[in-house]
């Protein structure tokens, strides 16, 4: 499940799904609390280390969406699973 492009996928899908609402800050919350949730911990280390190297979210032909790269950057510390730096 470390495929980043796969993972890629799946933010932009939750990205697109939050971008709907009304309120950004609530949108963004809702992102990260979705992948807190309900990503495995080897899910969201392996896209934390992708934007570690990629901080603009591109990969060849894949691109995080927008909202999901906000969310994700900006909650890093949230985002990283429990022992791991």
């Amino acid at each position: 499940m470390n495929n980043i492009k796969h993972l890629i996928q799946l933010a932009n899908r939750i990205g697109s799904f939050f971008e709907a609402m009304p309120d950004r800050a609530e949108a963004l919350e809702g992102i990260t609390n979705h992948i807190q949730k309900f990503w495995a911990p080897r899910m969201r280390t392996a896209m934390l280390e992708f934007l570690r190297e990629n901080p603009s979210g591109r990969l060849d032909d894949a691109t995080l969406h927008p909202m999901a790269l906000e969310a994700i950057a900006n909650n890093t510390e949230r985002l990283t699973p429990k022992g791991r730096v």
